[in-house]
């Protein structure tokens, strides 16, 4: 039973204009037979021109492909330990490579009339440019299955899902392919790290530029750690000042407390004092005004 992957392989080696139709008949053919898989089939996406030509490239230039990614595997261990100025060389060094390739590439494409724009060039050497930073985006340009131009400075991932036909390319080798004017391969640069002359005094001077800026870091940081110090002491004088303040009102809430207690007791024997007086004024008013009345009544 052919493969999803398999029809993609075949499906994205095609001229970028042929794709669609090619797409659509497989899907169709395949409805009887594998309804999921024809629906499979009729969801792969439509590569842009700029993944169209790195595909080109990666089936037309397989082993061109491989020296690249070797180069770029080399170049990502070469570069540890490398002061600025080098990783500056380096950068230069990778962008002339990837200009190249781009310049071959477009190329291809023509052979197959295809124009390619600046713009779309410069996705091309984006690209490859990704390809030779990450890994990951190596293999994905490896599979000839991209559907979108991929980019990435090599810090964070990229998302390979969402660049490439289906979630196996990344592993596959896109099936070589050669067009009619390829008969005879052109002879092609051998691509490869040349060691450097001058790596071991290059190394000792990144070495001393590394150490000067972390000592310079250090008389930094330990400015830094003596004003903290120094906040500390001073906050810690602070703190002590405040709890002896709170000690003080504690001392007093527990005064007022005290004093609130004594008063509260008077209040209460002072409301029972008030409370009989009551009772003795409203009997000698009752009393009063008895008398009255009986004075009244014998005038």
């Amino acid at each position: 039973m052919t493969t999803l992957l398999e029809i993609a392989d075949e499906l994205y080696a095609l001229p970028l204009g042929e794709f669609t139709p090619a797409r659509d008949a497989r899907a169709k053919a395949l409805k009887k037979q594998d309804a999921d898989l024809s629906a499979a089939v009729k969801a792969l996406r439509k590569p842009s021109l700029a993944a169209w030509v790195v595909n080109l490239f990666a089936r037309r230039e397989g082993e061109q492909v491989t020296q690249v990614l070797d180069v770029g595997a080399a170049l990502r261990a070469a570069q540890e330990g490398m002061s600025g100025a080098e990783l500056r060389e380096l950068t230069k060094q990778r962008r002339q490579l990837t200009a190249a390739i781009t310049t071959q590439a477009r190329a291809l494409a023509r052979e197959e009339g295809v124009r390619v724009t600046p713009a779309v060039a410069d996705q091309v050497e984006a690209t490859l440019t990704a390809a030779m930073v990450s890994a990951g985006c190596g293999e994905a340009v490896r599979s000839g299955l991209l559907v979108t131009a991929l980019t990435t400075t090599g810090i964070g991932d990229v998302d390979l899902d969402a660049a490439v036909a289906v979630p196996e390319a990344i592993g596959h080798v896109a099936t070589p392919s050669r067009g009619t004017d390829h008969d005879e391969a052109p002879s092609r640069p051998d691509l490869r790290v040349v060691p450097d002359p001058d790596a071991e005094e290059k190394a000792r001077a990144a070495a001393q530029e590394h150490l000067t800026s972390t000592e310079v870091i250090l008389e930094d940081a330990q400015g830094a750690y003596d004003e903290a110090v120094a906040d500390v002491d001073q906050l810690r004088a602070r703190q002590l000042q405040v709890e002896a303040e709170i000690d003080e009102l504690k001392r007093r809430i527990a005064d007022l407390e005290e004093t609130y207690d004594e008063v509260d007791d008077e209040l209460g024997d002072a409301e029972a004092v008030r409370e009989e007086a009551e009772v003795h004024l409203a009997s000698a008013r009752s009393d009063r005004d008895e008398a009255a009345a009986a004075l009244a009544r014998l005038s």
